[in-house]
């Protein structure tokens, strides 16, 4: 079974508390244990449910963009189902806690404040959060402005920084519009030694096989690869640009 057929099991026996909870409550008709152990961030909770807490908070958080931004294409839906590998007999599941998401009183900021929280001993978790997010994004085949803001200010929730936002903004953005130092958070008065240092740090820290053994679904794994493909395709720019061997 993948990771959205366990996505309420996975879940369900935390405490989450708060709009995550509420959702759920409502999910499973009110029937979440009221004595599970409640936990503050992921620290102590077994990858496995914290596989399943990743792929509800990217349900949950795609829902909410979408009704911020206004609605919910065709194109965005398929991209949900596709790209995240989601079985045709899972998709129900999936699509109602989509639905419940959307309908519940909360808005994207204070789901954005409960994952950030949640995972706040877990950056790198995070990041990937925010990658995928900007993922669902696209799937129409056109970021807006409004998305991007929706975007931004997540990764404010998150207590991500501006460089870190800015470092998967313009990972996302095409060759010919991203910004290789960007991308690497690094300045372009550093020197060549630093940028190395700095390439190898994200390339070991966004190996799919890290961020697996910290907590993220395999069916998350191809969104990893493009992005570790994209910081080394960034360092290959700068090394060019700057005759580096």
């Amino acid at each position: 079974m993948s990771v959205w057929g366990k996505i309420i099991g996975g879940t369900a026996g935390f405490a989450l508390g708060g709009p995550i909870g509420a959702i759920l409550g409502v999910m499973v008709g009110g029937s979440l244990d009221r004595n599970a152990k409640r936990f503050k961030n992921t620290n102590q909770i077994p990858n496995q449910h914290k596989q399943s807490i990743f792929a509800l908070s990217i349900v949950i958080l795609s829902a909410k963009i979408a009704k911020a931004d206004g609605h919910v294409t065709k194109d965005e839906i398929y991209a949900f189902k596709e790209k995240f590998k989601i079985p045709e007999n899972e998709m129900q599941e999936v699509g109602k806690i989509f639905n419940e998401a959307k309908k519940s009183k909360d808005g994207y900021e204070q789901i954005a404040n409960q994952v950030g929280s949640l995972f706040a001993d877990n950056k790198l978790l995070l990041e990937e959060l925010l990658n995928n997010l900007f993922y669902i994004a696209e799937s129409d085949g056109n970021t807006s402005i409004k998305e991007v803001e929706i975007l931004k200010s997540i990764s404010y929730s998150f207590g991500l920084s501006e460089n870190d936002f800015q470092r998967i903004f313009h990972s996302r953005l095409n060759i010919k519009n991203s910004d290789p130092y960007k991308i690497l958070s690094v300045n372009r008065d550093d020197d060549d030694l630093t940028i190395r240092k700095r390439w190898i740090q994200l390339s070991k820290e966004h190996h799919p096989d890290n961020l697996v053994a910290r907590g993220m679904p395999k069916e998350f794994i191809d969104q990893a690869n493009d992005e570790l493909s994209t910081i080394n395709l960034a360092y290959d720019r700068i090394k060019e640009q700057r005759a580096i061997n």
